[in-house]
Parts: structure tokens; sequence; C-alpha cells
């Protein structure tokens, strides 16, 4: 698997979503570490992405998170890390809290799949996300840099073998864990692909979690509001710096 290390320091591994790679993840999350040394950045393309095929042996989101977590054995040995998972990487986040917790200094999940099967998800209408010019141009703006790029160089075969079942895309096992480190859920009130209520349900198990939801931003978020969500990292950060 491909990843790319920025700086130096604690790491933090960041988990995109779906058939996604790490651009788009980056260009959230940097900004917050520009003047903020002391933490090493790692981006993690999972198989089937940024030009790389699937592989054979990975037939369900199981197989998925083994390799991810392979992954950062390889990069990072015994040593912790904090993670974070956006959509579809928020459930891969989960299952390696869930498999050892002790090893991960806090969690980050932003617009997180909770529910595999989409059928059954709470969703949110858009009726109340103000479209306009500006917002419009920075939203088309990530689908041409980010978005459409990722699906270009992804392997969608491979990618929606898994996606098309919610058997082989959920986790076999719940990876509901308690948890007790700084945590930050992030989601947006117009987000008709994993919503937002769904994720209420998380808090239960992250008793020290910052959880919110922000309106006028949809599931590519941010993008009205950076600043906000740049603010919210960088408390998580500095929650984990207290602790």
């Amino acid at each position: 698997m491909f990843y790319e290390s920025i700086g130096s320091g604690r790491p933090v591994v960041f988990l995109p979503g779906w058939g996604g790679n790490n651009g788009e993840t980056q260009a959230a999350h940097e900004p917050v570490f520009a003047d903020r040394p002391g933490w090493r950045r790692i981006y993690i393309d999972p198989p089937g992405t940024n030009h790389r095929p699937g592989d054979p042996s990975i037939t369900d989101q199981d197989g998925m998170l083994d390799a991810i977590a392979e992954t950062i054995t390889q990069v990072l040995g015994s040593d912790q890390y904090a993670v974070s998972g956006t959509s579809a990487g928020g459930l891969h986040a989960r299952g390696l809290i869930k498999r050892d917790p002790e090893r991960v200094l806090g969690l980050l999940l932003r617009v997180p799949g909770v529910i595999a099967d989409r059928a059954a998800r709470t969703l949110p209408t858009d009726d109340y996300l103000r479209r306009t010019a500006a917002f419009e141009a920075a939203s088309q703006a990530k689908q041409d840099n980010y978005y459409d790029p990722a699906e270009q160089s992804a392997d969608l075969e491979f990618l929606g073998r898994i996606q098309s079942d919610p058997a082989t895309y959920g986790l076999r096992e719940d990876p509901a864990a308690r948890f007790e480190r700084p945590t930050l859920i992030v989601t947006g009130r117009q987000d008709t692909v994993t919503g937002y209520a769904d994720a209420w349900g998380l808090l239960d198990d992250y008793p020290t979690a910052t959880y919110a939801v922000l309106d006028q931003e949809e599931h590519d978020l941010p993008v009205r509001r950076p600043t906000l969500y740049r603010a919210l990292v960088a408390d998580w950060l500095d929650r984990m710096d207290a602790s």
C-alpha cells in the first residue's frame, strides 16, 4: 500500500473515504499543522486506490482493515499513534481501536460511515443548503481537484464488489469499543450520504468526545466552513497534547 509521510513527531494516521486517496485528506488537514510542529502525518491510500489494483484476496472490509493495520505496523512498528478516518475510513479507524485501543492516542471521525446498509441510515435532506455561487464553485473545485482524479485512478471493480453488499461493506464484528482518549466527531447537517444522526449513537463509547454538526456542510465537508473545521481539529490536537 502507498502512503505519504509528512513532518516528524507523534504519528497521526489519516484514512480516506471509500475509493478516495490521500489528496483530499491532505488538503483538509495540512493547514492545521502549518504552525504546529511535533506531529508526523501519515496519509494512507488503501488497496484499490491511487493507481494501485485491488488485492483479490481482499473480499470485504475485514480484509481491507487487515491491510491497513499491517501497513501501520510496517511504518510505525509498535509505536502509538492517533488515527483519523473520513467516511468509510471512520469505520476502519474504529476497527483499529477495537483491535488495540491502548495503542491509539486519539480518534478523529469526519463524516463517519456508521451503518453499512444505506437503506438503514438516518439521513437528512439538503433542502436548507444554501447553494450560493461561491459554495458551488468551492464544491466543484474539490470535485475537479480530488474526487474525480481519485475515481479515475481507483480499481472500481474491486471496490464495487465490496461496497455492493452490506454484508461485505461492514465489518463482521461490531467495532464498538470503549475509548476514553481525546475524540472528535464532525458531521454535516446537510450530509445526505452518511448523515449526522447515526454518529450521535457513538458517544456512549467515547466519553471524552467532542461532537459537532456543521450547518451548511455536506458529505464533502469542509467546503463552506474550513476555518471552523480546522479549529475543531486543532482543539483535538490540543487535548492530546494535554493528555
